[in-house]
Formats: C-alpha cells, structure tokens, sequence
C-alpha cells in the first residue's frame, strides 16, 4: 500500500467502474433511438432538407463524439492511482476537448452556412 492520500478502496472504484459502464450503455442506448427518429423525420429529399439533415447529424455525431470523450475520461479517473495522475488526465481531457470543439464549430460553422445558401 502506497502512502499517497490518494486511494480509493477496491470496492467503491469497482463500483465507480461499474456505474460508468451503464451511464455510456444508457446513452448509446439513447443516441441509437434519437439516430433512429431522425432518419424517420427524414420525409422528402429537397435540398434543404438534406443540408438540415447532414447538420442535424453531424450536431448528433459530435454531441456523441464529445460524450463519448467524456465517459473515457471517467473511466480513466476511475482508475487513477494518485492526485498527480487525476490532473494530468484532466489537463489532457480539457486540451483535447478544446481543440475538438473548434474544429467541431468550424465544420458545424460552414454546414450551416452551406445550408442557407442553397435555400
């Protein structure tokens, strides 16, 4: 046993890893159905229509994207053995997922924007 004031017993992490597990299957359960219920909204094939569509899925992907990101984050943290270890995690997690937004605006941005002009 290490002296770090950092530790967390064997059962409380199993059940930290647990309970993320079921978190990330409940809301892939959850995109599945929404992914589902946009493909059916689809109705007619306009132009506009399939510019909204391509935005409304890539809104859908990085929304995934970003969650995703964020379960395997927790997962990590779960498993942290000690302080120093939870905030290089983190650092890196904020990093990543600031660079994953601008690009994530950016092509929304530019979805967007390719959509209004084919009104």
């Amino acid at each position: 046993m290490s002296n770090s004031p950092y530790q967390v017993p064997g059962e409380m992490r199993e059940f930290a890893e647990k309970s993320v597990d079921q978190a990330r299957k409940a809301f892939e359960g959850f995109m599945g159905a929404a992914q589902k219920a946009a493909g059916q909204a689809e109705g007619t094939t306009s132009s506009l229509q399939a510019n909204a569509k391509t935005v409304t899925e890539k809104a859908m992907t990085y929304a995934q994207d970003n969650v995703s990101a964020a379960f395997d984050l927790a997962q990590k943290l779960v498993k942290a053995k000690d302080f120093s270890e939870v905030l290089a995690l983190q650092s890196e997690f904020a990093k990543t997922q600031m660079a994953a937004i601008q690009t994530q605006a950016k092509e929304l941005g530019e979805a967007v924007q390719k959509s209004m002009k084919a009104k």
